[in-house]
C-alpha cells in the first residue's frame, strides 16, 4: 500500500483512505490496526493535558494576583526565582489581562510620544540637564558687566575725571563719566574726593566742587552718600591738617554751602552736638554754624568762596592789584604778594599789575618805591607770572597816558625814563621796550633842536610823536 498520508490522518485514517480509493482490500494486520488507535489516543490526551494546563495556570495568576493585592505584596515577584522574574523592556501587560498590547497604550517608555490625543504643557528648561543648550534657547542677549571699583581702584579712577573738570567746569560731563562706572558701595567716596583734591588747590576749585556736589545729589549719590562723606572727612581732619592748615575752616565752608545748596540734610549739624571729641572737626563744624547763622533765610552761600577768576568785575581786580602793591611797598614781601596775585586767578589780566606798578612809582616819592617796584617786576619776570606780552602791554599803556600823567606829575618824564633804564638793567624789558618810552624821544629831538639853532617846543614834539 502506499505509505503517503496526510499530516493529520492518523495511520488507519490513511489506510482506510487507501482503500476507499481504490487501493488494495488486504485488511491491516492486528498489529497494525492496535498502534494506530494507540497514537490517536496518545494525542488527544496530550490536547485534552494542554487545555487543563492552560486552564490551571490562568486560574493561579488569578489567584496570586488577588492575593498579593490584599497583602499589599509587590506584584513583580521573586526576582531571584526564574518564574517569578520579568523582563524589564518587555512591553506587554504582565496583569493577565488584555490583548497583548503595550501597556499604558503606548504612552509610556522611553522615546515615545505618549498616548494619541495627550497635549503636554511647556516645562522650562533646566540649566543642570546635561542635554541642556543655551545657544539653542532663544535669542541670546549679551551685555557689558563692569566690575565694581574698589576704594584704590576707585581712587585712580575719579581722580582724573575731578582734575579735568577743575578745567572746564562741566558738571554733566561728570555725571554721564560717573554714570558709566561701577561704584558700588563705595560711591560716597566721590565727594570726599572731590573736597580732598579742592582743598590742595585754588579757591575757583572749590566753587567748583560745591556746585558738583550740588548737581550730584539726586542723580548719582543722594543725601545720605553726601553725609557719609563728611563724616568721613571730620574723622580725616587730621591728616588733612598736615597737608592743607586752613583744612578746618575750608571743610566748615564746605558743609554749609552744602546744606545751604540741600546737598546735605538739615539736621546734620545737630548729629554732632556734644559728640565731637577732636579739636579739628569742631572747630570745622563751628564754622559751619557760624555761616548758616548769618544766612537767615537759608539762601544760597554763592560768595562763601568768593567770585574765582575772570568772573569777578574788572574794577573789583584793579582794586585788588591796588592793595597788593600798597602792602608790599609797606611789607617787602615779594613772596606774599606772589601768592595773592596767584589766588586773584587772572593771568590774562596782569599786565594790569605792570600797568599799576608804574604809575605808582610815578606818583611815589623816594628812590625806594623805584628800586622796590624793579625788585618785584623781576621776580615776577623770572617766575612766569607775567609773560612778555604782559609786561609790553602794561609798559605800553603807561606810555600812551603819559601826557596826562604829566599833567599830575609834572617830573613824570624823568622818573620814568630813569624807572625804565633800571628795568633794563635788571633785564625786566626788552631793549625795544626801552627805546619805546616817549621822554627819550622828547629828550633828543630836543638836544637836536638846540645843536641846529633851531627852537622845538616840547610839548606839539611830544603830542606829535604819541
Amino acid at each position: 500500500w502506499s505509505t503517503r498520508r496526510k499530516p493529520t490522518q492518523t495511520r488507519g485514517e490513511h489506510a482506510n483512505s487507501t482503500r476507499a480509493e481504490g487501493g488494495s482490500n488486504t485488511p491491516y494486520p492486528p498489529h497494525f490496526r492496535h498502534k494506530g488507535t494507540t497514537e490517536k489516543a496518545l494525542h488527544e490526551a496530550r490536547l485534552k493535558a494542554k487545555a487543563k494546563r492552560r486552564v490551571r495556570r490562568t486560574s493561579s495568576r488569578d489567584s496570586t494576583r488577588e492575593s498579593l493585592s490584599d497583602n499589599g505584596a509587590d506584584l513583580g515577584g521573586d526576582p531571584t526565582s526564574p518564574k517569578g522574574k520579568t523582563n524589564a523592556g518587555d512591553r506587554k501587560s504582565r496583569m493577565g489581562k488584555g490583548r497583548g498590547l503595550p501597556k499604558k497604550g503606548g504612552a509610556g517608555g522611553k522615546g515615545v510620544w505618549g498616548a494619541a490625543g495627550m497635549v503636554y504643557e511647556m516645562e522650562e528648561p533646566d540649566a543642570k540637564d546635561p542635554n541642556y543648550d543655551e545657544s539653542s534657547q532663544g535669542d541670546t542677549v549679551y551685555a557689558t558687566v563692569t566690575p565694581e571699583l574698589d576704594e584704590r581702584e576707585l581712587e585712580k579712577t575719579v581722580s582724573p575725571i575731578v582734575q579735568e573738570y577743575f578745567e572746564h567746569g562741566d558738571t554733566k560731563e561728570v555725571q554721564m563719566l560717573l554714570e558709566g562706572l561701577n561704584l558700588g558701595h563705595n560711591k560716597y567716596a566721590v565727594s570726599s574726593l572731590a573736597v580732598s583734591l579742592s582743598l590742595e588747590g585754588k579757591a575757583s576749585h572749590r566753587e567748583l566742587t560745591s556746585r558738583l556736589l550740588s548737581d550730584m545729589v539726586g542723580k548719582v549719590l543722594t543725601e545720605k552718600d553726601m553725609a557719609r562723606a563728611f563724616d568721613k572727612m571730620l574723622a580725616d581732619l587730621p591728616d588733612l591738617i598736615l597737608d592743607t592748615p586752613e583744612a578746618p575752616q575750608m571743610l566748615g565752608q564746605f558743609i554749609a554751602r552744602a546744606i545751604a545748596d540741600h546737598a546735605l540734610p538739615m539736621g546734620f549739624l545737630d548729629c554732632y552736638k556734644g559728640k565731637v571729641d577732636c579739636d579739628h572737626a569742631r572747630a570745622a563744624l563751628d564754622r559751619a554754624a557760624v555761616l548758616l547763622s548769618m544766612k537767615t533765610k537759608m539762601v544760597r552761600l554763592d560768595n562763601v568762596w568768593g567770585v574765582g577768576g575772570g568772573l569777578r568785575p574788572v574794577k573789583h581786580l584793579i582794586k585788588e592789584m591796588n592793595l597788593l602793591l600798597k602792602e608790599y611797598l609797606i611789607s617787602g614781601e615779594v613772596s606774599e604778594a606772589e601768592r595773592c596775585l596767584r589766588d586773584l586767578e587772572v593771568p590774562h589780566f596782569h599786565h594790569e599789575l605792570v600797568y599799576e606798578a608804574v604809575v605808582m612809582v610815578l606818583e611815589s616819592k623816594g628812590e625806594s618805591a623805584i628800586s622796590m617796584m624793579v625788585k618785584l617786576l623781576k621776580a615776577f619776570w623770572e617766575t612766569g607770572l607775567i609773560t612778555l606780552d604782559q609786561m609790553n602791554r602794561g609798559f605800553q599803556r603807561v606810555y600812551d597816558e603819559l601826557p596826562e600823567i604829566n599833567l599830575d606829575v609834572p617830573h613824570a618824564h624823568t622818573i620814568m625814563e630813569s624807572f625804565v633804564d633800571l628795568c633794563y638793567q635788571e633785564s625786566v624789558i626788552t631793549k625795544q621796550l626801552r627805546d619805546a618810552c616817549p621822554s627819550r624821544w622828547v629828550l633828543k629831538e630836543t638836544q637836536s633842536g638846540r645843536q641846529s639853532g633851531s627852537s622845538v617846543g616840547l610839548q606839539p614834539l611830544f603830542f606829535s610823536i604819541c
